[in-house]
């Protein structure tokens, strides 16, 4: 580097190239929302501000045609009310018509979302039980 180059006066924290951070968001919070959101900002490993901004760009940048955890669980149910009603009949040796077959779709269809909830309600479950032991 030259000696006569120089730097030009950046803020402090201020990272070279980027577009400078001078706009604010808030939001309010209950005392239970803040310590959740403060326990997965600790979790990752970075300030509260930090994690919030980087969920809300995550969401912000995320396509509307992108599958969430909630859709993609719910296509997993819905294999797994498949295969077990599929396979069920077929591990005791019978066979399925065509028509059980249809049936069997249209229960996995018309049910899979409502299972996949209630097993994420699960899991939601055992992780808050799971933090306060």
């Amino acid at each position: 580097m030259p000696l006569d180059h120089v730097e030009p006066n950046r803020k402090k924290g201020a990272v070279r190239g980027r577009e400078s951070r001078d706009q604010s968001l808030n939001t309010k919070l209950t005392l239970t929302e803040f310590e959740a959101v403060k326990a997965a900002s600790e979790t990752d490993g970075r300030a509260i501000g930090e994690w919030a901004r980087e969920v809300i760009l995550k969401e912000v940048h995320s396509s509307s045609v992108s599958l969430g955890a909630e859709h993609l669980m719910t296509e997993i149910i819905g294999l797994q009310l498949f295969l077990t009603n599929a396979l069920a009949p077929i591990v005791c040796g019978e066979h399925i018509s065509a028509e059980q077959y249809d049936d069997l779709m249209r229960n996995v269809k018309t049910n899979k979302r409502r299972a996949a909830q209630e097993v994420i309600a699960q899991y939601i479950e055992e992780k808050k039980e799971a933090s306060h032991a």
